[in-house]
């Protein structure tokens, strides 16, 4: 298997201690989906109350396929084109549903952490010219605040310590790998480029580091 790129991944924000229990576990049910069966694990992020879901099939200790994605409302819930959230979310569980066995944490880090309000605001800056990074920026806000700290605990939690990362974001590598879960392959998410999105992409590959090849 093939290694991730480490002299290309971006720096990682300054860690929580892994002594520090960073979730707690509330339910679980069994979620029936087109993909197959998943179990649906719900933990509680301690310092901020934020719920947090890993969506379990099969057995997962040890090594698993993993997808860590962040909240999208846009994108997962109603479609939208604007970004590649929902098309990446779905690459996953399909991806899981033929293996048989893996893990898609779902964090609740809307508009890349700064809330559906500002994601928003942010949306029609864009409108007006601005990039995405751009109009974070401008709202006052780092291009990216999200926090995968969390990610590995739960992880941890449900006895994953080697993945392959089903990701395009170099800083989710570094902060799993920092935690010490093992990286045995950085598997790429490939979707469709829409002419709505292809702006967005290509910000996010030039500007946050996103492997995004297949733009050219």
């Amino acid at each position: 298997m093939s290694s991730p790129d480490s002299a290309s991944l971006s720096p990682v924000s300054p860690l929580t201690p892994v002594t520090s229990a960073l979730v707690e576990f509330l339910a679980e049910a069994r979620v029936p989906t087109e993909h197959g069966s998943f179990t649906m694990k719900l933990f509680r992020e301690k310092a901020t109350g934020l719920e947090h879901v890993a969506m379990v099939m099969g057995e997962v200790a040890g090594s698993a396929l993993v997808r860590v994605h962040s909240e999208c409302m846009t994108g997962d819930v109603f479609g939208s084109l604007r970004c590649d959230c929902g098309p990446q979310l779905h690459f996953a569980m399909n991806e899981i549903g033929k293996k048989g066995s893996g893990v898609v944490l779902y964090l609740r880090q809307e508009g890349r952490g700064i809330g559906l309000a500002n994601k928003l605001k942010a949306y029609q800056l864009q409108d007006q010219g601005m990039d995405t990074v751009e109009a974070n920026n401008h709202l006052g806000f780092a291009a990216d605040l999200r926090n995968f700290d969390v990610a590995a605990q739960i992880l941890g939690e449900l006895g994953v310590s080697s993945v392959r990362l089903m990701t395009n974001n170099p800083r989710k590598v570094d902060t799993l790998k920092a935690h010490g879960v093992q990286i045995e392959e950085r598997v790429p998410v490939r979707t469709d480029t829409q002419p709505e999105n292809e702006r967005y992409l290509g910000t996010k590959a030039r500007k946050l580091g996103h492997h995004i090849d297949w733009l050219g």
